[in-house]
């Protein structure tokens, strides 16, 4: 049976890295963690990043059987739904979605708008659940921390896709100060993932390098838990929470976090139109 891979994509703006699963022979795939191209100045939604994945997909004659995202994210918009309509797909999330999607509902006082059960997404995944992505056997992991809904993909012969729990060694680990993170449950999910053996390949939703490197997309446990700035072997968890406390205090709020997570928790669906036919996007004052 062919090994299963990753064709890679990279959004400079975001610097985030999108994926798409599958295997040689086989027609079905998986995309992970989309990005849809936002122009906040103008509020104009832009589908060139998508777009790089759609002509991939087309290209290859591949079937999108999954569109998986690890997380709500407050970084970029998600293109789960327009690649949805355009090549299909179920979107799927950590089932622990629902607890984000209260947060910010009430935040942004959306009402009824979104009712947080989790029915705008198409599967709700569980901690530990097993699917598939054609013959490739998956089984999502819950990795809370960053957000309550974290979930990271363990593809057989392939490696874990861990969203935004650990960045480059040089860079070090996802912040825990967005609303129900929890610098104790990063440190108990990234302890989860290292212990999956130091050959097995992780591979990453962002890196920010320093400028004598290029950005990258993968790096093993093994390196993980040499050189991780913030959590290699021997950190221990009280260190780690005081480390990520202080660094988080420092941080600033992601350029694009009111937007996104608004679209996010819609499985990257827009608000519906108001009476003139125009959508809106909120900006809560002094909320966040």
């Amino acid at each position: 049976m062919p090994s299963p891979r990753a064709e890679t994509f990279f959004d400079p703006k975001t610097s985030t890295f999108s994926y798409v699963v599958h295997q040689n022979g086989n027609p079905a795939c998986a995309i992970i963690d989309s990005v849809l191209d936002y122009k906040a100045a103008s509020g104009r939604i832009i589908t060139t990043s998508a777009d790089r994945i759609i002509d991939y997909v087309e290209k290859n004659q591949l079937q999108v059987q999954w569109i998986l995202e690890t997380h709500a994210h407050a970084d970029h918009l998600s293109a789960a739904a327009y690649l949805k309509t355009q090549l299909g797909g179920k979107i799927a999330i950590g089932e622990q979605i629902t607890q984000v999607q209260q947060v910010f509902s009430n935040i942004f006082n959306l009402e009824h708008k979104v009712i947080p059960n989790g029915s705008q997404f198409d599967y709700l995944l569980h901690d530990g659940e097993v699917f598939s992505i054609g013959d490739i056997s998956v089984t999502a992991l819950h990795v809370p921390g960053h957000t309550p809904a974290d979930m990271a993909y363990r593809v057989e012969g392939l490696g874990i896709f861990i969203g935004d729990t650990l960045f480059m060694p040089d860079v070090g680990t996802a912040r825990c100060d967005f609303p129900e993170g929890d610098a104790q449950q990063l440190f108990t999910s990234i302890q989860k993932i290292l212990g999956m053996g130091d050959d097995t390949r992780l591979y990453l939703c962002h890196d920010y390098p320093p400028e004598y490197r290029e950005p990258q997309s993968s790096i093993t446990i093994g390196e993980q838990r040499k050189s991780n700035i913030h959590v290699h072997d021997g950190i221990d968890a009280a260190s780690f929470i005081a480390m990520r406390k202080a660094r988080d205090q420092t941080l600033s709020m992601p350029a694009l976090m009111l937007p996104a997570i608004q679209v996010n928790i819609r499985a990257g669906r827009y608000p519906e139109p108001e009476g003139n036919g125009v959508r809106y996007l909120k900006i809560p004052l002094n909320q966040l």
